[in-house]
């Protein structure tokens, strides 16, 4: 491969190192722009759970004791901004049936990384709260949690 310089020459290599340490604080600054934008736009999630047919009084109150306390924690903390719950009206096909969606709003994607350090603070009785989480979950006949990311329906192209 040919190089458009020659390195032998210092005074090349001295120019392309002085280049090099003038662009870097101006690529920097663009990284932390984009940073600092990501940290402040609001994120969204989506969890949704389908229980196992007669477990979902059990489920609901393993979820509250410890999900919702969780959530409200993370509200009070400034993390979360809003979350709703939801629950369908009717029935559908087995395939596509859930039993709870929560759509979650935290203030930035960082603030979505503090469940597991309020859990510590909530329940200390760690033995207990994996307990009742692994029950939890045991009880759960599937799951996922979603990223939401909001459109401008107006747009030109489909987000």
């Amino acid at each position: 491969m040919k190089l458009l310089f020659n390195l032998k020459h210092p005074r090349q290599l001295f120019i392309i190192l002085l280049l090099l340490g003038f662009l870097k604080p101006f690529a920097l600054s663009a990284q932390q722009t984009n940073d600092n934008t990501h940290a402040e736009k609001p994120y969204i999630e989506e969890w949704v759970y389908r229980v196992r047919y007669g477990f979902k009084d059990e489920w609901w109150k393993l979820f509250q004791k410890y999900q919702i306390s969780v959530l409200d924690k993370e509200k009070e903390l400034g993390y979360v901004k809003e979350y709703s719950l939801h629950v369908p009206s009717l029935h559908t096909p087995e395939d596509s049936r859930w039993d709870y969606r929560l759509i979650i709003v935290f203030a930035n994607q960082p603030a979505s990384t503090h469940g597991s350090e309020i859990e510590k603070q909530l329940f200390p009785d760690v033995a207990m709260f994996r307990k009742e989480e692994a029950r939890r979950w045991e009880l759960t006949a599937n799951h996922w949690d979603l990223p939401i990311h909001m459109a401008d329906p107006h747009a030109s192209l489909a987000p």
